[in-house]
């Protein structure tokens, strides 16, 4: 299992469009997820993370299937990047 963190930068103009798209992509992937965003904005343009936490390792996949379905991708100003981590283990 893997923890899976999803970011990118929202415009501030389109951030009360893209939010509740978001969660009801969320919603659909059926696995508990968290929406985040970092408290200031830059440029007009705010850091947005979708945080997945103990998911499989195919699920990457899923959720970008699922963004470009639910046409986030209009909304964001450049990439969405995705960082996976896993725990640490006990042994270190």
């Amino acid at each position: 299992m893997i923890d899976l963190y999803v970011y990118y930068k929202v415009r501030d103009a389109d951030a009360a469009h893209l939010a509740p798209r978001v969660r009801a992509m969320q919603a659909q992937l059926g696995s508990p997820a968290q929406l985040k965003r970092r408290p200031e904005a830059r440029a007009g343009l705010q850091t947005w993370m979708e945080v997945y936490p103990s998911v499989p390792a195919a699920f990457a996949g899923a959720v970008e299937q699922a963004a470009l379905e639910a046409g986030l991708h209009s909304f964001i100003d450049g990439p969405r990047r995705s960082e996976v981590f896993t725990d640490l283990p006990s042994s270190l």
